[in-house]
């Protein structure tokens, strides 16, 4: 048993949440407390119910997500809100979110390992969102045949390739869970490549017109990278077991 303070106070270090600003209301840090002491770690996308109860059941009673519970405007506690948390107290579950600092780190975010999944080698950062960089460049310099190709063994469930770019890319923008607002950096940046989750529709004109390859491999399949990073890591520092707990999000 590892007590929970020792663990939620290194994330904060690890991630530098102080640092990092994030959407308004993301409260990223620990977000629902349990009775203080951590024996199994479990790993997910979202604080969902569903996620909650996989983790319950699986006996994890600290939950690391990206998405964490609470957006936007304070609300009332109740339906929902309300089940989520009596469930949380009742089954000693403590949360703990991470969202943008767990896309910008360089070592355990989303980008950082889908990137190092691919074998490509990072070279920089782009798309700045308030002093930090939410996006990463990779190196190309390979068909983009070769990249679709990598892309398909990574996402089995399937991707969505859009080409209106060119066939040899010189730099792989990537950008986890939802890309729209970075086509419009890509030139800025010197990428007409990009490899995300999801896109808006008008994006595919963006696309055709400017001249883009976009690859889409799902928001919810591209972000359980810095989470399952992120657990292995304390995993290994506080000798505990940890799990991924997935869920049937298909987008």
């Amino acid at each position: 048993m590892v007590p929970l303070q020792d663990i939620t106070r290194y994330c904060e270090r690890r991630l530098r949440l102080e640092e990092i600003e994030d959407f308004p209301g993301a409260v990223n840090g620990l977000q629902f407390e349990n009775k203080g002491l951590v024996r199994r770690i479990g790993a997910a996308v979202d604080a969902g119910m569903e996620t909650f109860d996989q983790a319950a059941r699986a006996g994890v009673d600290l939950l690391l997500v990206h998405h964490g519970m609470f957006w936007g405007t304070p609300y009332p506690v109740s339906g929902i809100r309300f089940q989520k948390y009596r469930f949380l107290l009742e089954n000693n579950l403590a949360v703990f979110s991470a969202h943008l600092p767990l896309d910008c780190h360089d070592e355990l975010g989303n980008n950082a390992c889908l990137i190092k999944n691919l074998n490509l080698e990072a070279t920089g950062k782009f798309l700045e969102f308030k002093g930090n960089c939410i996006g990463f460049l990779a190196e190309g310099g390979i068909p983009r045949t070769d990249l679709k190709s990598r892309l398909a063994q990574e996402f089995p469930a399937g991707i969505i390739a859009i080409e209106y770019g060119s066939e040899n890319p010189e730099t792989i923008a990537v950008v986890t869970g939802s890309g729209a607002e970075a086509v419009a950096e890509l030139e800025k940046a010197g990428a007409d490549t990009l490899v995300t989750g999801e896109v808006r529709q008008h994006t595919y004109n963006q696309a055709q017109e400017a001249g883009i390859n976009l690859y889409l491999c799902g928001h919810y399949a591209t972000e359980t990278y810095g989470v399952k990073a992120l657990a292995t890591e304390l995993a290994q520092k506080f000798s505990l077991p940890w799990e991924f707990i997935p869920t049937a999000c298909p987008l």
